[in-house]
């Protein structure tokens, strides 16, 4: 802001000086010495002062203005313990799985009524993977094993990183490294401009679920936590790999841990919803569940959110450590990580059907139906929510009344997660392709959406 301030008293002075210059050239006076100078331009030069100090009180009012809607660093910054918002308002990135730390799904940006294909990117096998996007780069998994980058804008790949296993795993772009799983047992982190490995941490079995991160205690370093199916929750050094403690649970853990309010939460299949301490790694609560939970937990305001294998999704207060409430409804188990924004919690469910809650007490108020599982995790874009099928078509459902608003075909199921940007949608699919929806742009890869239908219909 200083260097703002004194860049336009120094335009100030230089226009100033070339005003008067140039009057003084008008009347055929020398610049250098006119003999009554003072006398003859003080009233022009007081009225140009006068004009100009206006003008740089204008432009100073605008440029802090615009910096105060600025979020600062520390409130935009998605690992801030206790985040209530994934994005900062209008964010162009989607930086990790659910958008957030705390895991809500909701992206602060206004979607098309009617997304059209910008294009789509071939990987060669399928995708389970959800993207993470950040600084005009998509980043995403393929169960080839690979880790892809590509250009937000065209789809075009900028580089592959090879693991070795599946990488089901959905990336975190974190401070120029993205960080991701892979079912070879190991957390990588890769340097997000070139791809090249940075380290590799080894955990005692597979990794599926999407790393997270937080500050460290002592706020000069940053921490990554990913759930294995080694039964344990690893802490490490973002910068090192080094670990910093590992957490053991009864059985796998399967999907991601959230993080809020100092702690970090999460289930697994030993059917408990375990609540840690993020300083050392220790046990603060755990809940019993009722039965194993796939997906990952949502936590908002001291309280997380899940949904299970037998049949019923949970609200836990965190701070009493009880069930709340419990919805359900027909007997399909629930994988889907729920979506929360104002009143109202929006999962998917394997009875083929999108459900939304009242967030108080778990009351009903509406379900959408596909023609297949809803395993996919919806997110919620204001007043819109779109969320993948296993019916092969991505949905675009209102938020108030759950009517449908347009869908698109793919073909094959979907799995992955969608990630919303800047008014782009990015889902991967078992047809193993990537696919961008939005308003299109001239550059976008044309070659590869050939023979498909244009938009959500």
């Amino acid at each position: 802001m200083q260097l703002i301030r004194v860049s336009i008293i120094s335009v100030y002075k230089t226009v100033l000086r070339l005003n008067i210059e140039r009057s003084w050239k008008k009347r055929g006076e020398r610049t250098t010495q006119p003999e009554n100078r003072d006398a003859e331009f003080q009233p022009k030069l007081m009225k140009t002062v006068t004009n100009l100090t206006l003008l740089v009180r204008l432009v100073l009012f605008c440029v802090v203005a615009l910096n105060c809607r600025q979020p600062s660093a520390l409130a935009a910054s998605p690992g801030a313990i206790g985040t209530k918002s994934p994005n900062a308002p209008g964010s162009a990135n989607w930086p990790m799985f659910r958008g957030g730390p705390g895991l809500v799904g909701v992206a602060d940006a206004d979607l098309p009524d009617k997304p059209k294909l910008k294009w789509t990117f071939k990987s060669g096998a399928p995708i389970k993977s959800s993207a993470a996007i950040a600084d005009g780069r998509v980043y995403i998994g393929s169960d080839n094993g690979n880790v892809y980058a590509l250009d937000l804008l065209t789809g075009k790949k900028i580089w592959t990183y090879k693991t070795g296993g599946h990488a089901e795993s959905s990336p975190l772009a974190l401070n120029g490294t993205v960080f991701v799983g892979s079912s070879d047992a190991s957390l990588y982190a890769l340097n997000a401009l070139t791809g090249d490995r940075v380290w590799k941490y080894d955990t005692g079995d597979r990794i599926l679920g999407a790393p997270n991160w937080v500050k460290s205690p002592t706020g000069d370093k940053h921490w990554i936590l990913v759930g294995s199916y080694d039964f344990k929750l690893h802490c490490v050094d973002a910068a090192t790999g080094k670990s910093n403690w590992v957490y053991e649970s009864g059985n796998y853990i399967n999907g991601s841990p959230s993080v809020a309010d100092g702690k970090t939460v999460f289930g697994g299949c030993d059917a408990v919803l375990h609540v840690i301490s993020l300083a050392d790694g220790k046990q603060v609560k755990e809940v019993e569940a009722g039965a194993y939970i796939a997906g990952s937990v949502a936590v908002l305001d001291n309280r997380a959110y899940f949904g299970h294998y037998e049949n019923a999704f949970l609200c836990v207060d965190l701070i009493e450590g009880k069930v709340l409430w419990t919805y359900k409804d027909r007997p399909f188990p629930f994988f889907s990580s729920p979506a929360i924004a104002g009143d109202r919690v929006v999962f998917g469910g394997r009875d083929k059907r999108l459900h939304c809650v009242k967030r108080d007490n778990g009351d009903s108020l509406w379900t959408f139906t596909t023609g297949g599982k809803v395993d996919s995790s919806p997110v919620i874009c204001r007043n819109k929510v779109v969320v993948g099928s296993e019916d092969g078509r991505l949905y675009l459902v209102s938020l108030a009344d759950g009517k449908e608003l347009g869908s698109y075909e793919i073909g094959q199921g979907i799995i992955s997660s969608p990630a919303v940007a800047g008014g782009t949608i990015i889902i991967g699919a078992q047809d193993g392709n990537v696919y961008a929806f939005g308003t299109p742009t001239e550059s976008g890869n044309k070659s590869a959406t050939a023979g498909k239908a244009g938009d959500l219909k």
